[in-house]
């Protein structure tokens, strides 16, 4: 037993000792001073991008919507986002300013979180979700392409997961914040904490060098390419990226509702430390997705994107299927530790399988604009579709229906979606 022990110590180490080196691959050629403002950007911006939409859940209901009211709500916002995708996508790999598209993104979120504080009604709070749901057309792609613009495909891999390792924290520190706020202080007190992170995330974006930024590593092209307009219709094309876009819409179909169902859930049955409850929900899979984020990208390098994929799809089932015969909040706990180990994998494992689906192309933007085109549709009827649904046939048969979906999705994933991983990268 004590034999076993040294070697399962060994080989950690050995492991630990193979990520560092493979890290190093992030010193170049960027500065220091830009990799720790991208590190800082990610962890700010993260302030409204997850929590948000499960905490206007939680929030609206606590002011006497019902479930249909919250899901027209958050549908709002999935559609505005679903609206920006493509053409945020489009814009980011055509100009050369991105840091300023993701300050735009930055100043609309705190606009949206402080209307949603100050003039909680129904206008201001379709207006708000609008404004909300756009940033994520902007933001994203943006990040994305500064990533790759600063360290090429070949740390590609360790960046996205850098990337989701500070953005976890960054939802895990405003989840506690808009927690306590909520409980301590009015319920307007959540937005307004949200706001104030904005700030420090303009002021970390700030301390990337824009000179650092490749424009066609950026974009993805091959080296001898010129600057193109990018084409949709291309996209139409590459029958591999459709196939994987169609597992993850199916993913998202079941995934996308599950929190801000949990959300109304608690907020129905709790009073003034709901707010608390709802943060430990939060917090718990963000601090996963900090831990293992990073070891997705190393070992997507060493055992391909595909073995790791079918863990992720294959974790979702389960977590619905839990859901539907409990409310005891340990397990929700539960629940929630399988959907950070799911949202490691799959978020940064999209991104690197986008990546090398597009190699060459100068459309990598573009193509994951495309793809939270698709996602952005499943989102919102997911949120729309599972009010209805839950109001109609109660919470059993509603988390079993989407336990089926995320199975579906899995067997997807399985049977059609093929390795990407690269056998040699070209940058």
């Amino acid at each position: 037993m004590a034999a076993r022990i040294r070697n399962a110590g060994t080989r950690l180490r050995s492991s630990a000792a193979r990520y560092r080196e493979v890290s190093r691959s992030l010193h170049t050629p960027s500065s220091w001073q830009s990799r720790y403002g991208l590190d800082w950007t990610n962890f700010f911006i993260a302030d409204v991008q997850t929590g948000f939409g499960t905490f206007v859940a939680f929030y609206l209901a606590h002011l006497g919507w019902s479930k249909s009211g919250v899901g027209i709500a958050l549908t709002t916002g999935t559609l505005a986002a679903v609206a920006m995708q493509i053409p945020g996508g489009a814009l980011a790999d055509a100009v050369t300013w991105k840091r300023t598209l993701v300050a735009a993104g930055i100043v609309m979120i705190g606009a949206a979180a402080l209307i949603l504080a100050l003039t909680p009604s129904l206008p201001a709070v379709l207006f708000a979700e609008f404004l909300h749901g756009t940033t994520g057309g902007i933001i994203t792609p943006a990040i994305g392409a500064i990533s790759l613009g600063l360290v090429g495909r070949s740390a590609m891999s360790l960046r996205t997961g850098r990337n989701y390792r500070y953005a976890a924290g960054g939802h895990a520190l405003t989840a506690a914040l808009m927690g306590l706020a909520g409980t301590y202080f009015f319920g307007g007190a959540i937005f307004i904490a949200a706001a104030m992170l904005c700030i420090p995330a303009l002021i970390a974006l700030g301390f990337i060098r824009p000179e650092e930024i490749d424009y066609r590593k950026a974009r993805n092209a091959a080296p001898a390419q010129d600057a193109s307009h990018a084409r949709l219709r291309d996209l139409a094309k590459n029958q591999r990226l459709i196939l994987f876009t169609t597992a993850l819409v199916l993913f998202q179909l079941a995934d996308a509702s599950m929190l801000p169902l949990i959300g109304e859930n608690l907020a129905g049955s709790t009073k003034q430390s709901g707010s608390l409850w709802i943060s430990g929900l939060i917090i718990a899979p963000q601090i996963v997705v900090a831990i293992f984020a990073p070891w997705v990208g190393y070992h997507s390098e060493k055992k391909g994107r595909k073995p790791l994929l079918l863990i992720g799809f294959a974790l979702e089932p389960a977590r619905a299927a839990l859901l539907a015969f409990t409310s005891d909040y340990g397990l929700l706990m539960a629940a929630q530790i399988l959907d950070g180990i799911s949202g490691a994998i799959i978020g940064v494992l999209t991104v690197l399988v986008i990546t090398d689906l597009t190699a060459g192309t100068g459309r990598f933007n573009l193509a994951r604009g495309f793809v939270g085109a698709m996602l952005g549709i499943a989102a919102s009827l997911s949120t729309l579709g599972t009010g209805y649904l839950f109001q109609g046939f109660g919470t059993v048969t509603g988390f079993l229906a989407i336990s089926g979906i995320a199975g579906a999705a899995a067997v997807l994933m399985w049977l059609f979606v093929a390795e990407t991983k690269p056998a040699k990268y070209e940058d």
